[in-house]
């Protein structure tokens, strides 16, 4: 993966890579803060589809393919203000053209913050 993404902007890191389960951490620093002092419900968002495209490309050739988000949902659980917050991928669907994947976001304590479902669109790279 490159510099200067979004990931590197919110200081998400990769805690794990799997198939079958990925895990991304963020700190709740004041760059994904709103205004009132709480984590913003889109740098959620954010970690969670990041955390369920990395998965997808576990299932994919990236040689020949990309991982697209189709579509994300999330609900908010628990406000936070600071500390970290990880998020929990694991595939709901795995097929040939998208996949479905379930994130949970849990804060330093495993608790519950908000949950997250991704689709996932996989489309064949163009040839130059």
């Amino acid at each position: 993966m490159s510099d200067h993404t979004l990931m590197d902007a919110l200081q998400m890191t990769v805690k794990q890579q799997t198939k079958e389960l990925i895990i991304v951490e963020m700190p709740i620093s004041g760059s994904v803060k709103q205004p009132m002092g709480y984590l913003h419900g889109g740098a959620t968002v954010a970690l969670a589809e990041t955390a369920a495209s990395i998965g997808g490309l576990q299932h994919v050739d990236p040689i020949f393919q990309n991982i697209v988000g189709i579509e994300i949902n999330c609900n908010h659980l628990q406000a936070k203000k600071d500390g970290t917050i990880t998020a929990q991928a694991t595939p709901i669907h795995i097929g040939k053209k998208t996949m479905v994947w379930n994130i949970n976001i849990v804060d330093e304590n495993n608790q519950l913050i908000a949950i997250s479902r991704c689709t996932l669109g996989i489309v064949d790279k163009k040839k130059h």
